[in-house]
């Protein structure tokens, strides 16, 4: 990124993204990736907010906040009430578009990813479709210490079938997200 020094923009957006980043990162601190480095859970989220910020030329606050906060209902015990007074119903609905219903068995919420995958709204998929870049990339850097290869090709052809579902894929994400599958040597 080329930017002048004396490039002068809203604080507003940049706060509130910040706000964001914060909120998920003290919600998630204790988590880790469940590859063999173990890396932050926070990184995972920094990811899918820097991969959505790069999808468009008119940056989306809003779309940014929620890749960084995608995960807090699903995975921290956050509600959608706390998300809603926080951040405001925008954000708090697309996360709550991404959060899968964690009472149900892992196998039904992997299938139910791909039937709701075309049904996404166009914001929607954008997290998504960064999501699974960010959990492929994970994959191929540091794949659980635990997982065969089959494994690993099992979940790159699931994450495949949920992407291909998709109605509207952003075009850079979709670009990136096949690039991406294609480093997989399985």
């Amino acid at each position: 990124m080329n930017t002048s020094h004396n490039e002068s923009i809203p604080a507003a957006p940049v706060q509130r993204i910040l706000a964001a980043a914060m909120f998920a990162a003290e919600k998630h601190a204790a988590q880790k990736r469940k590859g063999a480095a173990a890396e932050p859970y926070v990184n995972h989220l920094i990811e899918v907010a820097q991969l959505i910020a790069g999808s468009s030329e008119q940056l989306d606050a809003n779309l940014v906040m929620a890749g960084f906060l995608h995960d807090t209902i699903e995975d921290t015990g956050t509600t959608a009430e706390e998300l809603e007074q926080a951040f405001g119903s925008d954000i708090t609905a697309l996360v709550v578009e991404m959060t899968d219903d964690k009472s149900l068995p892992k196998e039904v919420r992997k299938a139910l990813q791909i039937e709701n995958a075309p049904h996404k709204s166009v914001r929607g998929q954008v997290i998504k479709l960064a999501d699974k870049i960010s959990n492929l990339r994970s994959l191929l850097a540091s794949p659980p210490a635990n997982w065969s290869l089959e494994r690993k090709r099992d979940y790159f052809i699931w994450a495949q079938r949920v992407v291909d579902g998709l109605s509207a894929p952003n075009p850079i994400l979709k670009a990136e997200f096949d690039r991406t599958f294609a480093r997989f040597k399985g």
